[in-house]
């Protein structure tokens, strides 16, 4: 582990929380009924096994969203063994849910979670089509960084896989 950046003091990470701070403004205005969730049942956005769709994250994402789950107490490995990971946050939650959808209808790592959460909209809630070609864009500069950051990392994978398995560290 020896000269190697923790995520959370990474440069990378401001280049991501940039993009995404770029995606938010593209996307404001453009929130769907879920976003006033009062239960797990309400946030259809994040009901993987009904919707038949999950977010694909890169590996800056999901250093991203490493950091926030142990905020929250939970805890990933890089070791092949995520044990720890696993007794603290649920790798598969009720009728095919977000694991980190939180009993509360609201996503508990909000403020880290990855572009395909970011720019799922429920029908009638999307973004013009000018804002589209540029959230594109944003999703092609992510997946940039992730290549220049894990250039031997594994391609984007479904959400509820990558959680499961193990995350290279940056700079590796």
């Amino acid at each position: 582990m020896r000269g190697k950046r923790p995520w959370r003091d990474h440069p990378a990470r401001d280049e991501l929380q940039k993009l995404y701070a770029e995606v938010e403004v593209l996307v404001a205005g453009c929130s769907c009924t879920c976003a006033n969730a009062t239960g797990p049942d309400d946030a259809r956005c994040c009901q993987f096994g009904v919707t038949g769709r999950e977010p694909y994250p890169t590996p800056v994402e999901l250093c991203e969203v490493d950091l926030a789950m142990r905020a929250l107490g939970g805890r990933r490995t890089s070791s092949p063994r995520p044990t720890t990971r696993r007794s603290t946050l649920p790798l598969v939650r009720d009728h095919g849910a977000c694991p980190l959808l939180g009993d509360d209808g609201r996503c508990s790592i909000y403020a880290s979670r990855p572009f395909g959460c970011r720019t799922f909209f429920c029908a009638g809630h999307e973004p013009s089509r000018k804002n589209r070609d540029a959230i594109q864009s944003i999703g092609r500069r992510i997946g940039d960084l992730a290549a220049r950051v894990f250039p031997r990392a594994p391609l984007p994978r479904p959400f509820t896989r990558a959680l499961a398995g193990t995350l290279p560290s940056p700079d590796d």
